[in-house]
């Protein structure tokens, strides 16, 4: 390595690579074996043996029921599904992921196949009583958090839906108002321009005002129809025997000409304080006047 870094100084002060090389060469700093050119890649060793040893160094003479451990080998049935096209059925393609799941899953369904009855031969219970109390993983309250988010988020779902329901209906009623009043404005339009013409002299005819006329009675009827339809609910019905049908307040107990004329529950003695037991106005004042009362006063003095 000191003779390679001399050999690198050397080249890059003084002259060209290939003369420092030689140069190199010539004093014998360079020697065989630095560079070793590599033909394929190195094979790892496969101590079997070793493998052997070592795994009967760290085994443990256990009992089976302790370990639970179920050898199998090479399944032969595992791809006679699925690999109807290649020609050899029992080998397993490891490049095709569907192949090599379907063998693992196939060697670990044998195993449960196998440990099974030596777990039942052994008194060994293998499912879950029906009152089995298994501690959870997350407390109470991280549940009851849980919970209340899934709340929230259904909740802001329900009011996003009902509010895209509402503007999707404000978007209806609004294409229904702009229709109505377009198709005014045309109705308009169309009586306006009939109008000039007949003004004119250029039309002598007055259907429009005939379908205006029919059209105005046509909705009169469909308003008192839908009325007479639908009538008051229930509870209106209830209001209006109770309290009435309402109508104007404003003014109801004022005089008309027939209330005016109906003079049969007028009564004059009470009308005049003048009826029995009652000294007439006089009698209303019963307080002394003023004059009478500071004589009251000076004479108690």
């Amino acid at each position: 390595p000191d003779a390679n870094r001399s050999v690198q100084g050397t080249s890059s002060n003084n002259g060209s690579p290939n003369t420092d090389l030689q140069e190199a060469f010539a004093k014998g700093a360079l020697k065989p074996g630095l560079n070793v050119v590599l033909e394929g890649r190195p094979k790892q060793p496969n101590d079997v043996e070793g493998l052997k040893q070592c795994l009967a160094e760290f085994r443990q003479q256990l009992a089976w029921v302790e370990r639970l451990d179920v050898t199998l080998g090479q399944l032969t049935n595992v791809v006679e599904s699925v690999s109807q096209n290649t020609t050899d059925k029992d080998a397993v393609d490891p490049e095709n992921d569907f192949q090599r799941e379907m063998s693992f899953y196939r060697q670990a369904q044998a195993a449960v196949l196998e440990a099974l009855p030596r777990l039942r031969k052994l008194k060994v219970p293998t499912r879950r009583p029906d009152d089995y109390f298994a501690e959870m993983a997350k407390s109470d309250q991280q549940m009851q958090k849980i919970r209340q988010k899934l709340k929230s988020k259904q909740e802001a779902m329900e009011k996003s839906e009902k509010a895209k329901q509402l503007r999707a209906m404000r978007k209806y009623g609004k294409k229904v108002q702009i229709e109505i009043l377009q198709r005014r404005q045309k109705e308009k339009k169309n009586m306006l321009n009939a109008v000039k013409k007949y003004q004119k002299g250029l039309s002598d005819k007055l259907d429009f005002l005939d379908e205006e006329q029919t059209s105005s009675q046509g909705n009169k009827k469909g308003s008192a129809n839908q009325r007479t339809k639908k009538g008051p609910n229930a509870k209106r019905r209830y209001k209006n025997q109770k309290f009435g049908f309402g109508g104007k307040k404003k003014g109801s107990k004022w005089n008309t000409k027939d209330s005016f004329d109906d003079v049969s529950g007028f009564k004059s003695n009470v009308a005049h304080n003048k009826g029995p037991g009652k000294g007439g106005k006089k009698a209303l004042n019963k307080r002394p006047g003023k004059r009478t009362r500071q004589k009251m006063k000076s004479r108690a003095r």
